[in-house]
């Protein structure tokens, strides 16, 4: 089937409406109409090769909700009309320890939902900057919450997980004091989801200008990190730290902020990489420096019903697909609150 999408054929080039074509379902698949597709930073980095082994034609997006309009013959969990999502991870190799643990992010065989090698044409995964897409079962999840707020659930199947899985993998709950480094897609969501967990949440931002912002997210204190001051406030008080910032920038400045045993993990991903923290301000308080990588399946549908649950999505702006080169630039400038979401009927217009 030949649909419509927004792809880019070269790193230099934008993106623009390209046909590509979706296998028909095979017997354990599910075909999704998409209603919207948010638009994550690393869609930019993979799009604009400034991550290397970019294949072209490029169609990003891997937050992705819409609702079930064909199954396979083997299909038991999913059927036509239910509203579903698809994350970062459409395949793998379903036998390995990663995947028998539900960890299938951290399979050496993920395949992702864009620029992953694959035998359907054109011989890479093609993502959701289109009309529809056709996932093995094992990799659709159910959405929960109203199908007015689908919109909003989108980034869930990226930024969500991203941020839920840390804060659940060091047990984030009551009694917790959570640093959450960077107001953005991912910071905002960060926020959002300790706050829910029950943490007391500090965010950092480097703008002033973010404070209000961040507390209506849920943070019951705000650090501008370019404040000495407020950063020797918080020395030694923070028992974790999710840092979500996709930029390099000093750790070390986050890391006298944690207690002795106190865990910073990275989730930002960034072009280059970050300045090598000083050795003593880690072994001086056994604090460690870890990195997570969005979640496995069973826990992104955790992370979907715990936010049904608690009234969890995203704050988004909606755009047509003939808008997404501007907000690329947009999100280059920081200049979104704080995730753009395209509206995939756009495309038949």
């Amino acid at each position: 089937m030949t649909i419509k999408a927004y792809g880019a054929h070269a790193g230099n080039l934008p993106l623009e409406p390209i046909d590509i074509a979706r296998r028909a379902p095979g017997a354990h698949d599910v075909r999704i109409d998409i209603a919207y597709c948010g638009v994550c930073h690393s869609d930019l980095h993979q799009v604009r090769a400034e991550w290397a082994g970019t294949r072209y034609p490029c169609v990003p997006g891997h937050e992705i909700v819409g609702r079930v309009s064909a199954v396979g013959a083997h299909v038991s969990e999913h059927r036509v009309g239910d509203l579903v999502g698809v994350g970062c991870i459409v395949d793998s190799c379903k036998h390995c320890a990663d995947c028998g643990d539900g960890l299938e992010n951290y399979c050496d065989h993920m395949v992702g939902t864009y620029n992953s090698p694959t035998p359907d044409a054109p011989g890479h995964t093609l993502g959701g900057y289109s009309q529809q897409i056709v996932v093995h079962e094992r990799y659709v999840l159910r959405v929960r919450h109203p199908e007015a707020q689908l919109a909003a659930v989108a980034p869930l199947l990226c930024a969500g997980i991203t941020t839920y899985s840390p804060l659940r993998h060091w047990r984030v709950g009551p009694g917790h004091t959570v640093g959450v480094v960077g107001i953005g897609g991912l910071g905002h969501m960060g926020i959002k989801l300790a706050h829910a967990m029950g943490a007391h949440v500090v965010a950092f931002t480097t703008s002033d200008s973010k404070r209000e912002a961040a507390r209506a997210l849920g943070a019951h204190d705000v650090v501008v990190s370019r404040n000495a001051d407020e950063m020797a406030a918080y020395a030694k008080r923070l028992d974790f730290i999710l840092n979500t910032v996709a930029a390099p920038h000093d750790l070390d400045a986050f890391f006298a902020l944690l207690k002795r045993d106190g865990t910073m993990t990275l989730v930002g991903a960034p072009a280059s990489p970050h300045p090598s923290p000083a050795v003593f301000n880690l072994i001086m308080k056994r604090r460690s420096l870890a990195g997570s990588m969005i979640g496995g399946i069973p826990e992104t549908q955790e992370m979907l019903d715990f936010c049904a649950e608690h009234d969890i999505v995203a704050d988004i702006e909606m755009i047509r697909a003939d808008q997404i080169n501007a907000a690329y630039e947009r999100m280059l400038k920081g200049d979104v609150k704080y995730r753009f979401v395209i509206d995939c009927a756009s495309f038949a217009g």
